[in-house]
């Protein structure tokens, strides 16, 4: 779990003329930074509205695989837990809850394309610094700064 304990309670409606779009929260094949997460969930919770947690993943162009079903593989199981504590814990605070994974040759360009298609409030960009590198996740957050039709949150110290 994330280290948040809450009592469990209904979300707020949202404001009327405010934030409308959902919150989502999203890495790139690597587990949550679990202050990403924090902030995530409790604006989701704050503004009662939707969350989206997201994991974009490069799909290498093989398209037997993808005919066969060989691109459905299973996460790891700290990728797994990652993904589906923030989830839990929204869903236990009464927020709408969706998990999706967006698979791309592109994944960065994947995942601004489906912020737009959602409308989104905020994207939470949160994928653990510690398993990129310094070089990637710079560039992953200038291309989100840059590319994002809605709020967004990068953890500090990033470029």
């Amino acid at each position: 779990m994330l280290g948040v304990r809450r009592p469990p309670t209904r979300a707020p409606a949202p404001v009327e003329g405010g934030l409308s779009g959902p919150v989502m929260l999203a890495t790139f094949d690597v587990p949550f930074d679990p202050d990403a997460a924090v902030v995530a969930v409790d604006a989701a919770v704050e503004s009662g509205l939707p969350l989206i947690v997201c994991n974009s993943v490069q799909l290498p162009p093989m398209p037997l695989s993808i005919v066969m079903g060989y691109d459905q593989l299973e996460y790891p199981p700290d990728m797994e837990e990652s993904l589906v504590a923030p989830v839990r814990l929204a869903s236990s605070l009464g927020i709408k809850v969706e998990r999706i994974r967006v698979r791309s040759l592109r994944p960065l360009e994947a995942l601004l394309e489906v912020a737009r298609e959602h409308r989104l409030s905020l994207l939470v960009l949160g994928p653990d610094r510690t398993c990129l590198s310094r070089r990637r996740y710079q560039r992953m957050a200038r291309a989100v700064r840059d590319g994002a039709p809605c709020l967004i949150w990068l953890a500090e110290g990033t470029c």
